[in-house]
């Protein structure tokens, strides 16, 4: 039971290390080509094992953030070699990033991906992705609090995903679920009434269900038309 109990201290201790670290490269603290300070000093500064420290270190790299040298140290990759697509650092980023940045380089993604995804929800969709999907727009329409809406537009995009019958989005959708999340917060804050987009979400279920495409592409565009008008204003 106590051997278990180390394992989980470490776990987090190592996790709190590479939280830090990565943070602090994401927002460039450490710039790329940089050298991170000696094994000797990060330890001290954290607090923490030279076993724990390396496991930290590992992770980092595993992610694209850093790479060891012999006689150079531990070094900043360049930026073209982060993992953004990891999506620890994904999140790491978006609590370091110029908030407007961030929220207009994640709309670009959500504009470039979700319209096709929906088009083929419209043609792929089976009766469990349906019910699926139509469980999470119900949920949007039984929300009475900004946090229940979230919550059931974040399932409404998903499920889109889902339906899609590709499982090569559905990794995506959980890879971005976390900033996701946090972006469908602001722009239900940002609306006149948290709900105001029930209508464009509406369509984009009743084209998918009606296996309607094209219909689809276009309601889920012009729903992200009314996402960047909340994210720019």
């Amino acid at each position: 039971m106590c051997a278990k109990k180390g394992k989980v201290i470490q776990h987090d201790l190592h996790g709190r290390v590479a939280y830090d670290l990565g943070t602090e490269i994401l927002r460039g603290d450490f710039a790329p080509a940089s050298t991170l300070p000696r094994e000797a000093e990060l330890m001290e500064r954290f607090g923490v094992s030279r076993t724990v420290l390396r496991e930290a270190l590992r992770t980092l790299t595993s992610k694209g953030l850093i790479e060891s040298r012999p006689k150079i140290g531990t070094r900043v990759r360049p930026r073209d070699a982060w993992n953004l697509l990891d999506a620890d650092v994904l999140e790491w980023y978006s609590r370091v990033a110029i908030p407007m940045q961030f929220a207009l380089k994640l709309q670009e993604m959500r504009e470039m991906i979700e319209p096709y995804a929906a088009a083929l929800a419209a043609v792929n969709h089976d009766q469990n992705t349906l019910v699926r999907l139509d469980e999470a727009h119900q949920a949007m329409l039984d929300a009475r609090t900004v946090d229940e809406w979230v919550r059931a537009d974040l399932r409404f995009h998903l499920s889109v995903l889902n339906a899609c019958s590709n499982e090569l989005l559905v990794p995506l959708g959980t890879l971005i679920e976390r900033t996701l999340e946090a972006q469908l917060q602001l722009n239900a804050r940002r609306a006149e009434v948290f709900n105001a987009s029930m209508a464009e979400h509406t369509a984009v279920f009743d084209a998918i269900a009606k296996r309607q495409p094209s219909a689809a592409r276009e309601a889920m565009a012009g729903l992200l038309g009314v996402t960047r008008a909340r994210i720019e204003g």
